[in-house]
């Protein structure tokens, strides 16, 4: 058996080139993001309705649920890097133009819902391609140092997205502010293009031909069109001893997790007289912690009995949400917000690299689009019952269940015996 290059030897991946140049591109785009999301408030904002940017501000959402899925599929057909190199393209062109527009135009609510629109279905498809790439440029053994590097690069592009989407709204207004995230989104594209991807192997493991396991029939000798993928990849993920479990527990976790940490945080610093400072405090210490486990596991890469700590992680992030609720002072809930980031942002990165080193490469994009589906479009619609429920029995029960949700995913991930012995590969 011959080693290619990107097999033999194996290098840690924050020393392999072809990692950095996807982390400089993916870390590029991530930034692009935030300041794209902080341009985007900023215009709609200047529109002079308020129902205008509330309908702006939730347009993307409505693609990205309907598309992610579709974009997995996307991925496994195309191959993960052109997917995530035409929808960067893709993005650079339509907020590059919609910059261009507003120097010669007001802007208005109906070209900022389109610009919207068109966003959130890109989005859908570089969300899935982007999370299937990292098995492809790197050894299954780095694959939990990839997942910190990561996050790293996620918590370091909000930090300098959002002052640099100020600065450039404050210097040239919104238009600077697209051009900035225009321009962020192109510089990743060179990076993107010099990539080495590593080929898919044939068989899938475990016996039969991946048109098999899609369960299509075996003997019609057609390729399976983009339905039966679909449908193929959900019936993989629910056949899998590993995945169907993963998929449960990240379901249970952003349910839990994503209410009380974004909009309960803004209602629990109303609530107790903190105001926007204490606010900014507690997100602050949450980003440390997250942070400093991402760190930890870029640098350490693997961690044994990954499923088990995993699971146990969870379970005590859900105990750090609920105390949240039960906090006097900013500091302690800075210090708890603080733990619940390390925690649950452990218990997220393992998450991750399980999930990628569970599944076979040829599904890989319609798993993750499972996953992501879960974290940035059925997550999200915790908001109005979080804000419902608070207003009825206010933060302290709400917090408490949202806490309950988020430990039940860690109890059901102990429940099954295969995710709670799953070891990363070594």
């Amino acid at each position: 058996m011959t080693a290619t290059a990107l097999e033999a030897p194996e290098r840690p991946a924050h020393r392999d080139p072809n990692v950095l140049r996807w982390l400089g591109a993916y870390s590029a785009s991530m930034i692009g993001d935030s300041i794209y999301f902080m341009a985007l408030a900023w215009a709609a904002a200047r529109t002079g309705s308020a129902t205008g940017t509330g309908l702006v501000l939730a347009a993307g959402s409505v693609p990205r649920a309907l598309l992610m899925l579709g974009g997995g599929v996307l991925a496994d057909r195309l191959g993960p890097r052109r997917v995530v190199i035409g929808s960067d393209a893709a993005r650079a062109l339509l907020v590059l133009g919609l910059a261009a527009t507003l120097v010669l135009t007001k802007p208005t609510v109906g070209v900022l819902v389109a610009v919207a629109l068109i966003f959130g279905a890109v989005d859908a498809l570089f969300l899935p391609a982007v999370g299937a790439l990292p098995p492809r440029i790197s050894a299954p053994g780095q694959l939990a140092r990839i997942q910190g590097l990561r996050a790293l690069a996620a918590r370091g592009s909000s930090i300098i997205g959002a002052p640099l989407g100020g600065v450039a709204v404050a210097v040239g207004g919104p238009p600077a502010a697209f051009a900035t995230a225009g321009v962020l989104f192109a510089l990743s594209l060179p990076l993107l293009l010099s990539l080495r991807i590593r080929p898919l192997p044939g068989p899938v493991r475990g016996g039969g031909t991946a048109t098999e396991a899609d369960g299509a029939s075996a003997d019609a000798g057609k390729t399976p069109n983009a339905w039966q993928d679909l449908v193929g990849g959900l019936r993989y993920i629910r056949r899998h001893r590993l995945l169907g479990p993963l998929m449960l527990v990240i379901a249970l976790s952003e349910l839990g997790f994503v209410g009380p940490l974004n909009l309960g945080l803004i209602l629990l610093s109303e609530q107790r007289g903190w105001g926007a400072a204490g606010m900014g405090w507690i997100v602050a210490g949450f980003a440390a912690g997250a942070a400093g486990s991402a760190l930890v596991l870029a640098v350490r890469g693997r961690v044994p009995r990954a499923g088990l700590v995993m699971c146990l992680m969870a379970l005590v992030a859900g105990t750090g949400v609920a105390a949240l609720a039960q906090t006097p002072s900013v500091a302690l809930a800075a210090a708890i917000a603080a733990f619940v980031g390390l925690t649950a942002g452990l218990a997220g990165a393992l998450c991750g690299a399980l999930v990628q080193t569970a599944s076979e490469p040829a599904y890989l994009g319609r798993v993750t689009s499972v996953s992501t589906l879960f974290t940035y479009a059925v997550a999200p619609l915790s908001y109005p019952v979080t804000g419902a429920a608070a207003a009825l029995w206010g933060t302290g029960p709400v917090y408490a269940v949202s806490a309950a949700v988020c430990a039940a995913g860690g109890a059901a991930g102990l429940a099954f015996t295969a995710l709670r012995r799953a070891e990363l590969p070594r």
